[in-house]
């Protein structure tokens, strides 16, 4: 029986691209010369494509195809023909197929035909400069090809290597033929052959014979869930040690209850345990009972090998544990090897390191098993932070486990507040205790006491050091400075060590927190002190959350200012503001949520010392205060005057504390209180004489009032009410109002004279404007700038128009005050 390759596939393709050569290119009228061949006679009479003649003829062999038929037809066709070359190089690559005779089978020929099918394109004659990159060509076989024109003229088939075109433009009758260098493969026929649909075979591989052999059913149910089908399907040669059933069932009882079948190896390590046992089963070479001898053979488990024994005529097969393995059947041949049956599931290390690990228990069962270690169990569970988990896992770990009665004494001496572990209860608890856990816990190694030293630095899963001294028996020191005993070192677990302690250690964390405990926070500062009262009714007041924020972890600086540094804000302030509860509206809430927030500074607790000239400290509120220096501590704020620290340094268990003489104020607030700058159109909206301009720029209806409320900057000449009424007495009985100019058109003109009075993009004072200077309106025409004994604005009139107030500064720009409405020459055409 003949065995095909991977790539017999390749082989028909080629078979198929050499018939289709002879394809002529349809007449267009674009050909070069006439040829009265047709695909199949050219081909015929091309001696580099004999083998794709041969292999329509093979094909054609079967009753239900006539491609030779087909390709002397009319057409018109694009065939792209394989050389010989082409198609020895496939054979060559092929078991069992040395010529196309070997396509003997219906089958086979059917598959020959389905790829010739692949290299026709029926109804076009396509020469190269037809072919555009990254084209898809439907073939007669019904999928399709690409085109690559990177470097040449290139087919992409469903394999990954493409096809180059060697002559292309070959005429033909009824088409066009192009030869290529190697065999189109559609999925179709790759399918086909991985599938082996059509093919005969010599035997089967050792995959398929494991699983016809009932008594290797769960050797079977191994290799598929390890992934291994594939590989053991593969070329080899392989030799393979195959475990029958009973083998695995004695493996299974080993392993103990929790091991009733494969499917118990159900995690990511059991998996690769698995896969590292099967292929401890596999030689990577062919070994016949008569290939046996004594001495070690590497396997497919890198750097493991089996150790084959002989005891007279008889061969034993030995792995990392102490038990053999006896061969049982030997020399079943397979296509990619032999297989030899054996009584046992050979074992590698890592097999019997695991089977270690099963019979042995991890931290947290020790300490779970361990009455005096209960509440240390609690604790982990009430951190519920995976340490649990983390302990339960690999390691290796070395533990410091303190005792119930250690436990109890740092209980004592947290207070009254703290009865029991329950009592870690918020957020801030549950992570201290958390760090007072992994402040217990050494990652990576597993440390027994004979491998510590005097003096010894041991970095935690907390990121602290403890200590190791060796004077008097073997003791911890922690962050405190205090040290805990061991009283029972060295119990091993499966992951690491424990050794149980007299004391809880206590990280840096811890040590700060305890040392919080007796202090108190800003705000109990600030309640306790009288000159403070109404920093805290201020604070209060404010209601923005600042109490619970001063009250809360910190660290904070605090500027404070006292009693008397309020009165004079207040004062400040004018006689609307006799109490901080006038601070009654929303704006004026948040105007002291503002001034309260400038003086903290978040972050950091700043003690004077701390502090240095000219440094500058952003402060919650967003802007920064500046430190002053000088015999004593000042602070810098937006205004003129600055505050004088007159009690530094006050500590609070979230911070610091200056009190100081005056209440800050930043630039926003400043800002807040300034009456604010009215923009051009409020500034004319102010002014009663401007009352008419304002009327027209609602009248215009043209949107200019939202631009002249924009920001600028601007230069507007603003006509005085008088202005507009002698324009309307000049425009005649139709006009008496503004509001006559009420059509479409009459809007727009009335747009035009109002954009003839705005300059864009500068606000230009008195001072800046020079004698004949042309200014560009947002109109489109110009006024020029006239001095003589004041300051006139020439338009398109004869009459100037006179400045009678100048200088108008709004938010967005800047106003003058003129006595005539300004006409462009566009607005004057219209009237006339």
């Amino acid at each position: 029986m003949r065995h095909f390759m991977k790539w017999k596939s390749i082989f028909l393709l080629t078979l198929f691209t050499f018939v289709t050569f002879s394809c002529d290119k349809e007449d267009d009228g674009t050909n070069e010369e006439e040829t009265s061949s047709t695909i199949v006679e050219t081909a015929q009479n091309t001696e580099t494509l004999s083998s794709l003649v041969a292999a329509l003829a093979k094909a054609d062999e079967n009753d239900d195809s006539d491609l030779i038929g087909t390709l002397n037809g009319d057409g018109p066709f694009t065939v792209f023909a394989p050389t010989n070359s082409a198609f020895n190089e496939l054979l060559a690559s092929l078991d069992g197929f040395d010529s196309l005779e070997d396509f003997d089978t219906p089958e086979e020929k059917a598959l020959l035909a389905t790829i010739l099918q692949y290299h026709v394109i029926g109804g076009a004659a396509a020469a190269s400069t037809d072919l555009s990159e990254g084209q898809e060509l439907t073939t007669v076989q019904g999928e399709k090809v690409t085109v690559s024109l990177e470097g040449g003229v290139f087919i992409d088939d469903a394999t990954e290597t493409d096809a180059e075109v060697v002559i292309p433009d070959v005429n033909a009758s009824n088409g066009i033929v192009h030869v290529i260098d190697k065999v189109l493969l559609p999925q179709a026929i790759l399918d086909a052959l991985n599938d082996g649909d059509g093919m005969e075979g010599e035997g089967k591989n050792l995959v398929e014979i494991v699983v016809e052999t009932e008594a290797l059913s769960v050797l079977e149910a191994a290799v598929i869930k390890a992934g291994l089908a594939e590989t053991l399907s593969g070329e080899g040669p392989f030799t393979v040690f195959a475990p029958t059933n009973e083998a695995f069932v004695a493996l299974l009882n080993a392993l103990g209850d929790d091991y009733n079948s494969l499917d118990d190896f159900d995690t990511e390590e059991e998996i690769a345990l698995l896969t590292d046992i099967l292929l401890y089963h596999v030689i990577p070479a062919k070994v016949l009972e008569a290939d046996l001898a004594a001495g070690s053979v590497a396997t497919a488990l890198a750097d493991n090998s089996l150790e084959i024994i002989a005891e007279g005529d008889t061969f034993f097969v030995g792995d990392a544990s102490e038990a053999n393995a006896n061969i049982t059947a030997t020399d079943i041949m397979a296509t990619n090897g032999v297989a030899h049956t054996i009584d046992k599931v050979l074992l590698p290390q890592s097999a019997i390191d695991f089977v270690a690990t099963l019979q042995a228990k991890n931290i947290v069962q020790i300490a779970q098993e361990t009455d005096d270690l209960s509440v240390l169990v609690e604790a982990l569970i009430a951190a519920d932070a995976g340490l649990v988990e983390t302990l339960s896992g690999e390691g290796p770990f070395t533990v410091f486990a303190p005792t119930n009665e250690a436990f109890v004494a740092l209980l004592n001496a947290l207070g009254d507040d703290y009865n029991a572990l329950a009592d870690f209860d918020t957020q801030e608890e549950i992570h201290l205790l958390i760090d007072i856990l992994k402040y217990h816990v050494v990652a990576g190694t597993a440390a027994f006491s004979t491998d510590l030293t005097d003096g010894q630095m041991i970095t935690t899963v907390n990121g602290g050091d403890v200590t190791i001294s060796l004077d008097g028996g073997v003791k911890i020191t922690d962050a405190s400075g205090d040290s805990s005993m061991v009283t029972t070192p060295d119990v091993e677990a499966s992951n690491g060590v424990v050794h149980i302690i007299d004391r809880v250690l206590l990280p840096q964390s811890a040590v700060d927190f305890l040392a919080a405990m007796q202090m108190k926070t800003i705000v109990e500062l600030a309640i306790e002190t009288d000159d403070l009262s109404l920093l805290v009714d201020a604070l209060v007041a404010a209601d923005a959350g600042l109490v619970e924020t001063l009250s809360g972890e910190g660290p904070f600086t605090v500027f404070a200012p006292t009693n008397q540094a309020f009165a004079d804000l207040l004062h400040f302030l004018g006689d609307d503001f006799n109490s901080l509860s006038d601070f009654d509206t929303e704006a004026e809430i948040n105007i002291l949520v503002k001034v309260l927030t400038y003086h903290v500074v978040a972050g950091t607790a700043a003690f004077s010392t701390d502090l240095s000239n000219g440094q500058h400290i952003t402060t919650v509120q967003g802007e920064n205060l500046g430190i002053i220096l000088n015999s004593s501590v000042h602070i810098d704020d937006a205004t003129d005057t600055n505050a004088s620290v007159i009690t530094p340094d006050v500590e609070a268990s979230n911070g610091v504390v200056h009190i100081i003489d005056k209440v800050l104020l930043p630039q926003e607030v400043l800002d807040a209180l300034a009456p604010a700058t009215p923009n051009i159109v409020e500034l004319a909206q102010s002014v009663d004489d401007l009352s008419l301009l304002v009327d027209a720029l609602i009248q215009a209806d043209a949107g200019l009032v939202d631009v002249l409320s924009g920001d600028g900057p601007f230069t507007v000449f603003a006509p005085t009410n008088q202005a507009f009424a002698d324009l309307l007495h000049a425009l005649g009985s139709n006009f008496n109002s503004l509001a006559d100019f009420d059509t479409p058109e009459e809007k727009t003109l009335l747009a035009k004279v109002l954009t003839y009075h705005v300059v864009s993009g500068d606000a230009l004072a008195s001072g800046d404007l020079k004698n004949h200077q042309r200014l560009h309106t947002v109109q489109g025409e110009d006024v020029t700038v006239i001095l003589n004994h004041g300051v006139f604005i020439r338009d398109k009139t004869h009459v100037n128009a006179e400045v009678i107030g100048a200088d108008n500064e709004a938010s967005n720009g800047i106003v003058h005050l003129i006595d005539k409405v300004l006409l462009p020459q566009e607005v004057l055409d219209q009237l006339h």
